[in-house]
């Protein structure tokens, strides 16, 4: 049985909506941030890389990239390995940008937690970032744990 209800992932769905319509008046939708998000952390990447990492067809990717690189979020330069192809670069309006998905985020955790308790809130806190360290260990590992879980059919609720 599942005692956390999924609570952790309704929440984190609550503050996706409310970051998308934020973002929103930024110019930027999810698809975009995700491609913005890929080449800040991967700069000089292709957009052959991009399509690939991001599952996008060849004519997503550029058109994607092009509105980016007017809107002034990416910049694109030759690549001096194959004059064919170039690499994107992300701008500091795009790292503005990760600052401002951020700030938004802080915003609705910080109202959530409002009604807390300070006890409440520093319990809720420490075990919160025990559950995040843990899973980012598993993740990290490649989920071995979770995924022999799912082959025993451990879990799932009776």
């Amino acid at each position: 049985m599942d005692q956390s209800r999924r609570q952790i992932t309704k929440i984190a769905r609550e503050v996706t909506k409310f970051t998308v319509r934020e973002m929103k008046t930024e110019g930027i939708g999810t698809a975009e941030f995700d491609f913005i998000h890929l080449v800040r952390h991967h700069p000089g990447i292709t957009q052959t890389q991009i399509r690939d990492a991001l599952k996008i067809d060849k004519g997503a990717a550029a058109r994607r990239a092009a509105s980016l690189e007017a809107k002034g979020y990416l910049v694109r330069r030759e690549n001096p390995n194959d004059h064919r192809s170039q690499l994107l670069y992300a701008t500091e309006k795009a790292e503005g940008l990760r600052n401002s998905k951020a700030a938004i985020e802080q915003t609705f955790y910080e109202w959530l937690l409002d009604e807390l308790s300070e006890s409440d809130r520093d319990s809720f806190c420490r075990v919160l970032n025990d559950l995040y360290l843990r899973s980012k260990k598993e993740a990290r590992a490649g989920f071995p744990e979770v995924s022999a879980r799912l082959e025993t059919g451990a879990g799932e609720d009776e």
